[in-house]
């Protein structure tokens, strides 16, 4: 499908590797202008190998204010104007409450939620200009319900919660802004791939009791729906927070 994206400056935190870098390569192959960010300069490298030069890159250490602001002026001097941004970077820490330090609490907030706050914020700033534009956040599943370790489960509820109120606010501008919550995402660098390897058995059973669609998904289910969103084609989706998992979230809404 002709999502009518050519020429779309897009913006992708994380977009080095997995999701992210799955993100970039279906906004580049529907021709938009794609530049991402992430803070490995070797993973970014190897994306750049892997995507084309088409793709550009900013090494970025998106838990510090001063980078993103960095960043947002960078990307915007390079391309001219900031259309699509994706909150993709984000990652999880500790275990169970009372196991896991305060601090780490507030390392995962800056990550996966201050981080995106502060983005959207200068981003909405950029697109204004503009009148128009579109913002996604990459949440998850266990943002919509309980599940996963808590301070990531913690920290995408927020998220979601401000995507919701931020896009009641910028649709008068012409702004839209949702967030995408995938469930079990296999790829090579994720998580499911150790456990797999690590107890092959535990995980199979994983899949068969807890994912109705029988399997893992994959990183271009869930960059198919975040570039649907950010097309006119989803021009009055707003706030809206969309599972891509297949039918393992619990929540009937």
């Amino acid at each position: 499908m002709d999502l009518q994206l050519k020429g779309n400056n897009v913006l992708v935190t994380g977009g080095s590797k997995g999701i992210g870098k799955e993100i970039a390569k279906v906004f580049l192959l529907e021709g938009a202008n794609v530049a991402i960010a992430a803070r490995n300069i070797d993973f970014l490298n190897k994306a750049k190998e892997e995507l084309g030069d088409a793709v550009t890159f900013f090494q970025c250490d998106i838990t510090k204010a001063e980078e993103r602001e960095k960043l947002i002026v960078s990307f915007t001097e390079e391309k001219g104007a900031l259309d699509i941004l994706v909150n993709n970077a984000g990652g999880s820490n500790g275990g169970s409450t009372m196991e896991t330090d305060l601090d780490l609490f507030h390392e995962a907030m800056e990550l996966n939620y201050f981080s995106a706050v502060h983005l959207c914020k200068l981003a909405v700033e950029q697109m204004k200009k503009n009148g128009c534009g579109a913002i996604i956040n990459i949440t998850s599943i266990f943002g919509r319900e309980s599940g996963g370790k808590v301070t990531y489960n913690n920290a995408k509820a927020a998220l979601i919660s401000f995507t919701k109120s931020l896009a009641d606010e910028v649709i008068r501008y012409g702004i839209r802004v949702n967030s995408v919550a995938p469930g079990s995402i296999f790829h090579e660098t994720g998580n499911w791939k150790k456990r797999m390897e690590e107890n092959p058995e535990k995980i199979k059973a994983f899949v068969e009791n807890e994912i109705p669609g029988g399997r893992f998904g994959t990183v271009e289910e869930v960059a198919n729906v975040v570039a649907f969103l950010a097309s006119e084609k989803a021009s009055w989706v707003v706030g809206a927070s969309l599972n891509v998992d297949g039918g393992q979230s619990r929540m009937n809404f």
